[in-house]
């Protein structure tokens, strides 16, 4: 493979367009990942093929996003240009979706793209999933899986059954899970309180699970759920920090 210059945001101040961290991958012909910004990252990408060029493997700068750049956030990013062949992997969110109906392909479809997700996706039956590139498991009884799980995973319960549901509810509850999601109405929820705490469960272990999910004024429709809850996840007080849980 020919040689790249990897291009790292490594500190930010002010309004900045992407946050430290961020990567791009530039080769003589094309590109990979995105630091943002438009003319900050056109110069980065120019300064790449220019180490590319004289065979600089390492470069670093501050750079203000002000008038020379033809822009106005009025923030400064610190780059760092170095010779790579890949970009950093993001540190893994484990995610788990129990349910490949509607609901879950459509969170599935958005999540996969989305960076630092590890997805794991279970259902009861092999033909309900769809093709695709994460990881997949079948289970008669999901809860069995449960004690597999990371006890720092996000969990979203979207299977066919509402026994299904309350059981999976139940193991994460006796498991521990860093968030937890379940489709439904509020008047689901509320049934389901009133059976878990029947189960033993307190009113503040039970109100860690979410529910309902999503963004009701987004509506209805699988897609407008997908959206509700990735957005959700995303948020900056749900994404956890770069060396912990949040």
């Amino acid at each position: 493979m020919s040689k790249a210059i990897r291009i790292t945001v490594t500190t930010t101040a002010g309004s900045v367009p992407r946050e430290a961290g961020t990567q791009m991958l530039v080769w003589r012909d094309k590109t990979e990942g995105t630091i943002g910004g438009g003319a900050l990252e056109w110069d980065a990408m120019a300064e790449a093929r220019r180490m590319l060029s004289d065979g600089r493997s390492h470069h670093s700068a501050q750079i203000p996003l002000g008038p020379a750049l033809g822009q106005c956030c009025g923030g400064a990013v610190s780059l760092l240009w170095e010779e790579a062949d890949a970009l950093d992997a993001p540190k893994s969110r484990p995610l788990w979706v129990f349910g490949a109906g509607h609901v879950g392909r459509e969170i599935v479809n958005i999540m996969k793209t989305l960076p630092g997700f590890e997805i794991t996706w279970v259902d009861t039956h092999a033909d309900r999933f769809p093709k695709t590139n994460v990881t997949t498991l079948i289970a008669t009884d999901p809860t069995l899986l449960i004690k597999h799980a990371p006890k720092d995973a996000d969990h979203l319960i979207l299977t066919y059954s509402h026994e299904i549901d309350l059981a999976l509810c139940h193991a994460l509850l006796l498991h521990d899970f860093h968030g937890a999601g379940l489709i439904g109405s509020a008047t689901k929820w509320a049934r389901f309180r009133s059976r878990l705490a029947a189960l033993g469960h307190t009113p503040a272990q039970i109100s860690r699970i979410a529910c309902p999910i999503g963004d009701p004024s987004l509506g209805k429709h699988p897609a407008a759920i997908a959206l509700g809850v990735a957005t959700a996840m995303i948020k900056p007080d749900n994404r956890r920090a770069k060396d912990r849980t949040a």
